[in-house]
């Protein structure tokens, strides 16, 4: 039975990744600082530890045979959505960082063999809608967005570094947005698809909702299940370096909202206010993924009608509550 850590299964990708791998037949160890919010973990063993020491990651390598992991996957970060992004720079780069170079220096001096890090789409520069769509090579010359993506391209190049010293083979994922039921869904750290879910759930029909910006940024998102897919049959394959995953579905954000209300079954109108947008458009290839077999199976009309359920099913338990 092969033994893999999830670094991060607390979170979102981390808690779906780490059910992806149960039916896998792994034994997984989840590591965190807070268990999973919306369901019991499927870890078979889940220890909550500060990423950010590094004889926590050094304790969390080892697997329950006191030897290395077979597999690790770091996905623990201090991440949220875009007004988290632009209000925590300083707790961003320096928890991330810290996570990043601990658990990649721990795993290389273990003799962990394969290291998954995921990285992101904020690696790549602000773009217009309709510019060519760049490929991974094309991060460089770098200019980020924003910290959080400077924070992964640097976490890049580190893993990169050990890989060239250490026998570990290092794989990079630079993740799209993502989206899907069981994600942070208010409180501030959410993310677009789960915060325009809520505030639609919320509004009585032909109500109005408020949206960051003028609406025009495009955007794809990818559904969780193509997400960890895509993670494990980048963790399986020969491909080095960073490497795209995310779904070829670009849509502004307007478009967004009124797919989440066609879903929802209300006539929503939007009133456009100011607040952190980001980028205008970040388009990039996936031959690299595509090429190892991955392909998305979920449009995002079909993602929104599995994830708005679930969120409007939190707003009616909050509102019981209350």
């Amino acid at each position: 039975m092969r033994e893999a850590l999830v670094c991060g299964a607390g979170g979102f990708i981390g808690s779906h990744l780490v059910k992806k791998l149960k039916k896998m037949d792994y034994w997984v160890r989840g590591v965190d600082l807070k268990r999973p919010e919306f369901s019991e973990t499927e870890a078979d063993e889940f220890i909550q530890l500060d990423l950010r020491e590094q004889e926590n990651c050094e304790r969390a390598v080892l697997s329950r045979k006191s030897r290395p992991f077979d597999e690790v996957y770091q996905l623990a970060a201090d991440m949220g959505g875009m007004g988290f992004i632009h209000s925590a720079e300083c707790e961003i780069m320096r928890n991330s960082a810290l996570i990043n170079i601990h658990m990649v220096h721990s795993s290389a001096k273990a003799g962990v063999k394969r290291y998954f890090f995921s990285s992101s789409a904020c690696v790549y520069r602000d773009m217009e809608a309709d510019e060519p769509e760049l490929s991974e090579e094309e991060a460089y010359p770098a200019l980020p967005d924003n910290e959080y993506g400077w924070e992964k391209l640097y976490a890049e190049r580190m893993a990169m570094a050990y890989a060239r010293k250490y026998d570990i083979k290092v794989r990079l994922a630079r993740f799209q947005n993502c989206y899907g039921p069981e994600g942070t869904w208010r409180g501030g750290r959410e993310k677009a698809p789960a915060a325009l879910c809520r505030k639609i759930a919320e509004a009585e029909d032909g109500r109005e909702i408020e949206v960051w910006g003028d609406g025009k940024a495009m955007r794809a998102y990818t559904y969780i299940d193509d997400m960890v897919e895509g993670i494990y049959l980048l963790m399986h394959s020969d491909l080095e370096n960073g490497v795209n995953i995310g779904r070829r579905e670009y849509v502004s954000v307007d478009e967004l909202v009124k797919t989440i209300a066609c879903v929802a079954g209300k006539d929503i109108k939007i009133k456009h206010v100011k607040g952190p947008v980001g980028v205008q458009a970040r388009n990039f290839t996936i031959d690299r993924i595509s090429s190892i077999g991955w392909k998305s199976k979920y449009s995002l009309r079909e993602g929104i009608g599995r994830t708005y359920p679930w969120v409007k099913s939190q707003v009616e338990k909050a509102r019981k509550k209350n």
